[in-house]
This record gives structure tokens, sequence and C-alpha cells, in this order.
């Protein structure tokens, strides 16, 4: 026989479970997602959230916060950011697609067209801007600036970096080349993973390296002890860096660098795995008294020289960035 409830246990149980309510008209249901792959060799020992990023299309730092929430099973086995990949070995990955980021027309002080054809457009970019949207990035863009200025970019490559060719950190200011014809934008791409393009970059770094020019030659990847940064480490990517001097100051050293390559943060990991980090670049080691002194809220690094092969013309075509008004200022402070 059922046994009964007195009527006020059955009152406090409504109390404590009540009813799951339905979510308000127009409101957004994240959808889980749950993907399985066999490891490929080519992702053999590589680090899980290194391998996210090219199997699900994910960023880096979501990549960690998926594996974080413990949406990645390798085996069956709950994964940890630095984990890393056995091939043959089954992943399973939870995880939410995040709406992808949007262009927003926009207006960007101190941003300048330096030249402007049917395939490309060619800008000085200011510090503070980033190449294009991306998740947790909500500052200008170049491509905001563009479209804020009635450009019409080519339609080649994602949607929230159509027309990117190249990029250059937020902080660093300079010329940038963006494609504006889908043959000019697959031409681009091909210069550049192909090497040939020249860009020349100037930055000032502490103290004297020794010698005064020469080659650093040291392959860049994440750096172990830090999901934002990077490291010269033994299973990074091929990265080269020539620099020369320029002007030597007391306590700092003009360079001009030329980069055989284009790994990210590239001059300023190089240039701190020498001791001689870019000045103002507290993130990899720059003193910040002197930063401060010089009035300085970011790396001193600026793309002076562009030159790439026109993919119309055919001939090899350069463009020149003056220093920003921030880094001139430095410049001259540094001087006296």
């Amino acid at each position: 026989m059922q046994r009964r409830i007195p009527r006020r246990i059955r009152q406090r149980r409504r109390q404590r479970d009540p009813p799951a309510q339905k979510p308000r008209s127009g409101a957004l249901v994240a959808e889980t997602r749950q993907e399985f792959f066999i490891v490929p060799h080519r992702l053999s020992d590589v680090r899980v959230d290194a391998a996210l990023v090219e199997l699900i299309g994910v960023s880096r730092s979501y990549a960690v916060t998926i594996i974080a929430d413990g949406g990645v099973e390798l085996d069956g086995r709950v994964l940890r950011k630095s984990d890393r990949l056995v091939a043959g070995a089954q992943l399973v990955v939870r995880w939410q697609p995040k709406e992808p980021p949007r262009v927003i027309p926009t207006f960007v002080e101190d941003f300048k067209i330096l030249h402007d054809d049917d395939d490309i457009v060619v800008v000085s970019k200011p510090p503070g801007v980033a190449a294009h949207p991306s998740l947790g990035w909500h500052g200008p863009t170049v491509l905001g600036a563009l479209a804020g200025l009635g450009y019409n970019i080519a339609t080649s490559g994602p949607a929230e970096r159509q027309g990117i060719v190249h990029r250059l950190d937020q902080g660093t200011s300079g010329v940038m080349v963006v494609a504006k014809s889908e043959y000019a934008y697959s031409e681009l791409k091909r210069q550049f993973r192909d090497r040939e393009v020249k860009k020349i970059y100037h930055t000032v770094v502490q103290g004297h390296p020794d010698p005064f020019s020469g080659t650093i030659d040291g392959p860049i990847g994440r750096d172990p002890r830090s999901d934002w940064k990077f490291a010269v480490v033994a299973d990074g990517r091929h990265a080269i860096t020539h620099y020369e001097t320029l002007e030597a100051f007391a306590h700092a050293t003009l360079l001009e660098i030329e980069l055989e390559t284009g790994r990210t943060h590239q001059i300023r990991v190089h240039m701190a795995a020498q001791h001689h980090p870019c000045v103002g670049d507290t993130v990899y080691g720059a003193d910040p008294q002197l930063s401060m002194r010089l009035g300085l809220e970011r790396q001193w690094l600026h793309a002076v020289e562009l030159e790439i092969t026109h993919p119309a013309s055919a001939k090899r075509v350069s463009f020149q960035s003056e220093y920003a008004v921030d880094l001139a200022e430095a410049l001259e402070r540094l001087v006296v």
C-alpha cells in the first residue's frame, strides 16, 4: 500500500523544488556541442589547448576555458591544458560555440591611409588598434576603421578578418596592407607565406646589444609558464630576426629590424630572450620605471616599411610610416 505524505510536507517539498522555468521569450540558450576526434599523427605530443585551436577553430584563451570546465577527454580521461595528445587516441570535446565577432564601422583617431587602389589599401595603424575583431577584444580595429571610411574590402577569409593578409600587435603601430580584391588577397597571402615581403621595424631596446648588428635564430612557441605570452622554446616554430644598431643612448638602443619570418610577438620575444626587451614592453620584462620616465604605455615598436610585389602590376612597391607621436616623444626624451 502506497504511503501517504502529510500535506504540510508536500507543501515544503514544493517550496524546495520549484518547477524549472522556461526561458524568456527571445532569450538565447547556448547549445552544447560534443565532437569526437581520432588524434592525427601531426598532433601527437601537441598540447591540448594548442590542438583545440586547430581542431575546432577557437581562440587559445577560449580553448583554455573549455579545458578548465572539464570539457575535454582523451580516451575517457579528463585533460588539463598542459596535457599532450597521443596519436590514435579518441578525443572528446564538449563546448559551446560563441557568436563570431563582427566588424563595426568606427572612427579611429590618427588612422591614416598611405595608399589606395583597386586591389590594396595601405594604412598607418595607430597604437591601441587591433587588426581585426576577435573574441575578448572590444576596442577599435583596422577593418572597423576602413569600414567607417567607406572602404570595400575583399570577402576572402573568415568573416571577422576578411581582407587581412598580415597583422600587427594591438600595441604596435605602423604600416599594414589590406586586400581589396580577391586576387590581391590570395596573392598577398602567398607572398607572406613564401617570405617574399620585406618587413622593416624600428624598436628601442634596453641596454646595448652585443654585437651591434646580428641575427637571432630561435624557435618561438607558447610560454609554458603563461597562457598569453610567447617564448623561445625548443619545440617552437622557426623564427629569424635580423637587427642593426641605428643609434645608442645612455641606457637604450634604437634598432632597425628585418623579419625573415613572421611569428606572433617575434621581435618582442627575440629581444627579451637576448636580455634587451623593447622599452615599454613590461609584458616581456621591460623596466617599468624607464617606461614611466619616457611616457610610454606600450612597447616602443613601429613598422616603418613594407615592401611587396603589387598584385596587379607585378612591380615591387614600398610603403613607409612615420613614428607615432608617443614614440617620437619618447625618443626625444632619450636624446636629452
